[in-house]
C-alpha cells in the first residue's frame, strides 16, 4: 500500500513561512519525481515544485520562485515544501504526488496523490 502524507500547513500572516512534509511509505520511490501541487477553489490543480528522489534536479514554478524551496530527507523517506514570504495568493491545499516520468509539471502524470493540507495566508 503507497501513501503520502502531507502536513505542516495551517493559517499564517503574509510574509510569514511554513515547511510542509510529505511522508512516503509502501514503497521505495528512489526512481519516482516527487512534486508538490496546490488548488485554490475554483481554480485547477496548479504545479509548484518538482524534483528527482535523487535530489539531482529541482524545478520551481515561477509564481512562487526565490520564496519556496523542495527538498528531501533520504533516512525519513520525506520531501518538504519550505515557503517563506508568503502571500495571501499562496492560499490553497497543497498536495504531495510521486510520478514515474521525472520532472513533468502535469498533475494527470503523477500517480500517487496525498490527501492534501490546507494553507491560508491572511493579509
Amino acid at each position: 500500500q503507497v501513501q503520502l502524507v502531507e502536513s505542516g500547513g495551517g493559517l499564517v500572516q503574509a510574509g510569514g513561512s511554513l515547511r510542509l512534509s510529505c511522508a512516503a511509505s509502501g514503497r521505495t520511490f528512489s526512481s519516482y519525481g516527487m512534486g508538490w501541487f496546490r488548488q485554490a477553489p475554483g481554480r485547477e490543480r496548479e504545479f509548484v515544485a518538482a524534483m528527482s528522489w535523487s535530489g539531482g534536479w529541482t524545478n520551481i514554478a515561477e509564481s512562487v520562485k526565490g520564496r519556496f524551496t523542495i527538498s528531501r530527507d533520504y533516512a525519513q523517506n520525506t520531501v518538504y515544501l519550505q515557503m517563506n514570504s508568503l502571500k495571501p495568493e499562496d492560499t490553497a491545499v497543497y498536495y504531495c504526488a510521486a510520478s514515474p516520468v521525472a520532472g513533468t509539471t502535469t498533475p494527470r502524470l503523477y500517480v500517487y496523490w496525498g490527501q492534501g493540507t490546507q494553507v491560508t495566508v491572511s493579509s
